[in-house]
């Protein structure tokens, strides 16, 4: 295998996993605030920001 397919290979997988485990964790703040608990929003970790 050589480098450049590896890069490719890393591209492919990790950079969308990277993206929806981010997603994921802004949703769970999106959810606390609507339920009430303002925590994750005032401290500024409702961000798609990894």
């Amino acid at each position: 295998m050589d480098i450049a397919n590896l890069i490719q290979t890393v591209a492919i997988y990790a950079l969308p996993v990277l993206f929806a485990i981010t997603v994921h964790e802004a949703a769970h703040g999106y959810a606390a605030r609507h339920y009430g608990d303002n925590t994750a929003y005032m401290l500024g970790r409702i961000t798609l920001n990894p």
